[in-house]
C-alpha cells in the first residue's frame, strides 16, 4: 500500500519544489498538496477535520511566516503561524499517528559561532522570525515523539521570493549592486532539500529528531551574488559591503552554516556543494 503525504503550504517555494519532483519521478507514493486556502494550520477545526478524515502516514509542513523584516514590524503574525500553527499541526498529527516532517531555519541561533551549527548546540535566536520558528520547533518537542525537524539555510528555488531571484532581477535593471559581504551561510537548493524530505519517507525512517540540512560549503551573500551573476551571464558589478551600512529592522546572524554530519551518517547522503547545486 502507497503511502500518502499531505504537504502544507504547498503555494511556497518548497512545496513547489516537492511537487516538481513528484510529477517528474515515479514516486510509490501519493502526495496530496494544500495550501492557505485550503488547508490554513491557524484554523484547527480545519486541519483537525482534513487529517482525520484522510488518515495520512506523513505530514510535510512547509507552511510559514518567512519575511525576515515584517515579523519584526507584526510578530503576533508570525508567531500566529510559526508557534500556534505548528501547534495545532503537532497536536493533530498526535492525534492522527501521523509523522511530522517538519522544515525550521538557520536563524534559531545567534550566529556567533566561527565553525557550523550541530542540532545540539545551544538555540539563541536574534529576531521575531528566528525565535518564532524555535518556538515552532519546540512545540513539536514537546507534542510529538514521531518527528523530523530539518533545519536548513538560504532556500532558493524557481519559485516564490528568494535570494537568488531577487539578485537576477536587481542585476537586470542595476550597472551595480552592492551585496553584505559579512553575513556568512550555505545556500540550498529547494530540489535537494525536497529530495532529502523524501529519503526520509521512502526509507521508512525511525530515527526521529533534529537534523540539519544545506548545501555544502560556506560562503558569504556577496560570493553568492558574484556566482549567480556569473552563471546568468547578466553583466553586473557586484560589489562587497558590511552589513552595519544597511538600514533593516531585523538582525540577521553573521554566521549561519549548518552542519550536517548527523544526516549523512544517518541517511548515507552525498550532499552537494554549492556551488553544483547552482548549476543544475
Amino acid at each position: 500500500m502507497n503511502k500518502k503525504i499531505l504537504v502544507t503550504g504547498a503555494a511556497g517555494q518548497l512545496g513547489k519544489t516537492i511537487e516538481e519532483l513528484y510529477k517528474e519521478n515515479d514516486l510509490k507514493i501519493e502526495f496530496v498538496f494544500f495550501d492557505k486556502s485550503n488547508f490554513d494550520i491557524t484554523n484547527k477545526p480545519q486541519i483537525d477535520k482534513i487529517l482525520k478524515q484522510q488518515k495520512f502516514d506523513y505530514c510535510i509542513n512547509c507552511a510559514a511566516y518567512t519575511n525576515v523584516e515584517q515579523a519584526e514590524k507584526t510578530p503576533k503574525v508570525a508567531y500566529k503561524i510559526n508557534d500556534e500553527g505548528v501547534y495545532n499541526l503537532a497536536k493533530a498529527c498526535k492525534d492522527t499517528n501521523t509523522v511530522l516532517i517538519h522544515v525550521s531555519t538557520d536563524y534559531v541561533f545567534d550566529g556567533q559561532k566561527t565553525d557550523p551549527y550541530n542540532e545540539s548546540d545551544v538555540t539563541n535566536p536574534i529576531n521575531e522570525y528566528g525565535a518564532s520558528k524555535l518556538k515552532g520547533e519546540d512545540n513539536i518537542i514537546k507534542i510529538l515523539e514521531k518527528y523530523f525537524i530539518v533545519r536548513t539555510s538560504w532556500l532558493y528555488s524557481n519559485y516564490g521570493t528568494n535570494f537568488k531571484k531577487t539578485i537576477i532581477g536587481l542585476a537586470e535593471i542595476n550597472n551595480e549592486i552592492k551585496v553584505v559581504s559579512d553575513q556568512i551561510g550555505s545556500p540550498t537548493n529547494a530540489r535537494d532539500l525536497a529530495r532529502f524530505l523524501i529519503k526520509i519517507i521512502i526509507t521508512n525512517s525511525d530515527k526521529h529528531g533534529i537534523y540539519h540540512y544545506s548545501n555544502e560549503g560556506a560562503i558569504s551573500r556577496y560570493e553568492f551574488a558574484k556566482e549567480i551573476c556569473q552563471l546568468t551571464k547578466i553583466n553586473t558589478t557586484i560589489t562587497p559591503s558590511l552589513s552595519k551600512n544597511y538600514k533593516t529592522i531585523a538582525v540577521r546572524p553573521k554566521y549561519s552554516v549548518l552542519c550536517h554530519k548527523k544526516s549523512k551518517e544517518q541517511y548515507n547522503l552525498e550532499i552537494p556543494k554549492w556551488k553544483e547545486s547552482l548549476n543544475q
